[in-house]
């Protein structure tokens, strides 16, 4: 990874992560389900983002969200919050998050 994507990564687990109005998801056994209903879209997310995507709605910050994650996957915690802070992006870039301030 280069420094400017480690800088930008780091930059993300400081900011906070909310699910907008006009989504709404939903946990299942095997994953979970987002939908937008402002476009009509949904999305499938493995249990491992959707658990993810669940902890980051009640965390204050990306990165209290990823210190929670870490006592419940084996995971490096660099290793962690760079998965975290990449399904963040995406699920930003698709309307699904909004990344805001702390």
């Amino acid at each position: 990874m280069t420094d400017a994507e480690t800088d930008a990564l780091e930059q993300i687990l400081d900011r906070g992560a909310s699910v907008p109005r006009h989504v709404i998801f939903r946990e299942f056994a095997q994953e979970t389900v987002a939908l937008d209903i402002d476009s009509g879209q949904y999305f499938r997310l493995n249990p491992t983002a959707g658990r993810m995507l669940a902890v980051l709605e009640s965390a204050p910050s990306v990165r209290i969200a990823a210190t929670t994650l870490l006592g419940e996957y084996p995971e490096a915690a660099d290793v962690l919050e760079r998965d975290l802070c990449r399904l963040c992006l995406t699920l930003s870039k698709r309307g699904l998050l909004e990344l805001g301030t702390v």
